[in-house]
């Protein structure tokens, strides 16, 4: 009997299951695209429902030999539960920025330049649902309230243990994933705005560690074997890094999507919030990086994909435009420049649209080169080789131009899925992170 291992992704446009064999060989796949929704009450139902669809869909021949599962969520979607593990409030998702409204709070109760000190972190939406909505929280008439992000009540739905999470999905909520606790100033922050007792923040474990078998009724209802144990998951992000097969100090994944994310694998964590850079604990290593608002958002402003595959093949990556831009789709840069008020710099225009091409994929290898230098100089590993995901990833030109400027190997990524990333952790075969 061969035995299989499932990870799941929950993106932001749907939900992917990706099953591997010991050797990490795929086996099956399965999707389940999310409609668009005008009631965030909803979202939870979507998930449950996505979950067990993608589980069910797998060949029932494999689910019954799946030994573990573990899952990937967006980062800083979060939920308050009642101790049936039943959402008290519509969940509120990763992009969401109501927390803005708490900010100048979290400045007072936070460390200086932590990464919870952001609209969108899980401190920011906690501390919004214990002031901003706390009547309508103490009208609850509960025992206590279990926070957790999305993963984890993914998990729970399946194992059945609520309140446990992973330190990657646990950052930005305050967690110390130096020490592996929560820090006394959270906790005290904490204890001044609600009853601790009435207040469950979630027990944090490894990424990849099993929590508990699937419940005997889990098990028969998606027929999967009663000895299946679900394991602590992790965010999309870090799952599609770890899909990329990189994890060696000095190894980077470059994503190339509308946007330009940079993760380098590090000995030593680099935290920045001027520059937006934090760490995440990859076992005794660290994943460091930063995000710029250039990217393929800016090339889809002026060319279709057509015309992106047709011109870039007529680029010699040898000869230098030596046209100078900073391209961007409106005012305001995060990293490697911290400047809300840059301009996007995108003359002078060359009437010839092959030469401008060359001129913007030129300036975001630049870019890229000096986001790299930048995590370097604040003490991250020295980058050895850049693997690179995303659309832009198809781009052989593009790809020829970016290592002229930054002067490594360029990798192709052995998958680029974070369900495949997922199923590794399931697995346990990503080096380093237990």
């Amino acid at each position: 009997m061969v035995n299989f291992y499932i990870g799941i992704d929950f993106g932001t446009s749907g939900a992917r299951s990706i099953t591997i064999n010991p050797e990490g060989t795929v086996v099956a796949e399965t999707q389940f695209p999310f409609p668009t929704l005008t009631d965030s009450s909803e979202w939870v139902a979507l998930w449950k429902t996505a979950l067990f669809t993608v589980i069910q869909e797998i060949p029932v021949n494999v689910r019954r030999q799946i030994q573990r599962i573990a899952i990937n969520g967006t980062s800083a979607t979060v939920l308050l539960c009642d101790p049936q593990g039943i959402s008290v409030d519509s969940p509120i998702l990763y992009n969401d920025s109501r927390g803005a409204t708490v900010l100048e709070l979290l400045k007072k109760i936070s460390p200086p330049d932590h990464c919870v000190i952001s609209a969108t972190s899980s401190l920011a939406k906690l501390i919004w649902w214990l002031t901003v909505k706390t009547i309508d929280i103490k009208q609850q008439q509960l025992g206590c309230l279990y926070f957790l992000h999305q993963a984890d009540w993914l998990g729970f739905l399946l194992h059945g243990k609520l309140g446990i999470s992973d330190y990657h999905n646990s950052l930005k909520l305050g967690y110390d994933v130096e020490n592996f606790s929560y820090p006394h100033w959270l906790m005290n922050s904490l204890k001044s705005l609600i009853n601790l007792e009435r207040l469950k923040l979630p027990d944090v474990v490894a990424p990849g560690t099993p929590i508990a078998t699937i419940t005997p009724e889990i098990a028969e209802q998606l027929q999967l074997p009663k000895t299946c144990k679900v394991c602590a998951g992790t965010t999309d992000s870090i799952a599609a890094f770890l899909a990329s097969g990189a994890n060696v100090p000095g190894e980077a994944v470059t994503s190339l999507g509308s946007t330009l994310v940079l993760k380098l694998l590090s000995k030593t964590p680099v935290n920045n919030i001027k520059y937006g850079i934090y760490s995440h604990r990859l076992g005794d290593l660290w994943l460091t990086g930063g995000a710029s608002n250039t990217g393929g958002a800016v090339l889809r402003q002026f060319f279709s994909d057509f015309e992106l595959e047709t011109f870039s093949r007529q680029i010699n990556p040898n000869n230098n435009s030596h046209l100078d831009y900073y391209p961007l789709i409106k005012k305001g840069e995060r990293f490697p420049i911290n400047n809300p008020e840059l301009l996007p710099c995108l003359e002078p225009r060359s009437d010839n649209r092959v030469e401008f091409l060359q001129g913007l994929l030129e300036s975001m290898a630049k870019i890229e080169a000096q986001g790299y230098q930048l995590l370097q100089q604040f003490g991250a590993t020295p980058l050895t080789q850049v693997y690179t995901a995303g659309g832009g990833a198809q781009n052989s030109t593009w790809t020829a131009i970016r290592q002229g400027y930054l002067n490594v190997p360029m990798v192709q990524p052995i998958h680029t899925e974070s369900a495949y990333g997922s199923a590794l952790l399931a697995l346990k075969k990503v080096k380093d992170v237990n």
